[in-house]
């Protein structure tokens, strides 16, 4: 069993940076690719950005697009979402989940951290 913890969020303005870590405990992480997703009030959960085992594959929805980075780093259990640039509309609760490279089906979620901006 794995258990993902997401921290780093909080309220911030924008054009401000966060880095939002998600950690994995019980088992090794280097297994599972993750991504990131948000939820923002009233909207369904979108996907933010993904990355492969390895950490050598990396994508990102496009509205995060070149201000958004993941990394990972699979001797700490870590995966890190860098956020730059952030806009009001970044706002949402952000959640990171973890699936096997081969399926589609995500095997295990976060509980989320709360990323609010404001204008």
């Amino acid at each position: 069993q794995v258990q993902l913890v997401e921290s780093g969020g909080g309220l911030v303005q924008a054009g401000s940076s966060l880095r939002l870590s998600c950690v994995a405990s019980g088992r090794t992480l280097s297994t599972y690719a993750v991504d990131w997703f948000r939820q923002a009030p009233g909207l369904e959960r979108e996907f933010v950005a993904h990355i492969g085992q390895g950490g050598g594959v990396t994508s990102y929805a496009d509205s995060v697009k070149g201000r958004f980075t993941i990394s990972r780093d699979n001797a700490k259990n870590m995966v890190y979402l860098l956020m730059n640039s952030l806009k009001p509309e970044d706002t949402a609760v952000y959640y990171c989940a973890a699936r096997k490279a081969s399926t589609a089906q995500y095997a295990y979620w976060g509980q989320g951290t709360q990323v609010t901006v404001s204008s």
